[in-house]
């Protein structure tokens, strides 16, 4: 004989397993979710900082590379055209290779 009305108790423990169940696995699928999230946020973090440190590093490069050619300009020979080396050293200044301090130390002492 079955009663009208209200489940029995077996299938309010079966129901509850069942809401439980899917409850969980909802749960667990948002979860996942987030850490996928989060794992391409941190990926993409790393990239980004991976083209900062490689801009850093290129600058740092060029600067290096820069600061030799400024030291290396000759000492001014008794028959060196000083026009000429004036002329190299503006044209090394607006091709970027030396900036203004650069340039203006090289000029005085190519006048010395």
């Amino acid at each position: 004989m079955r009663r009208g009305g209200r489940p029995g108790l077996i299938g309010l423990a079966a129901r509850t397993a069942v809401i439980t169940g899917t409850a969980n696995a909802m749960g667990n699928r948002a979860h996942a979710q987030r850490q996928a999230a989060d794992q391409q946020a941190q990926f993409q973090a790393a990239q980004q900082q991976a083209q900062i440190d490689a801009a850093a590093a290129q600058a740092v490069a060029a600067q290096q590379y820069v600061a030799p050619v400024a030291a290396a300009a000759p000492a001014p020979a008794a028959g060196v055209d000083i026009v000429a080396e004036l002329q190299k050293l503006a044209a090394l200044k607006d091709a970027g290779i030396l900036d203004d301090a650069e340039f203006a130390a090289a000029k005085a002492k190519l006048l010395s």
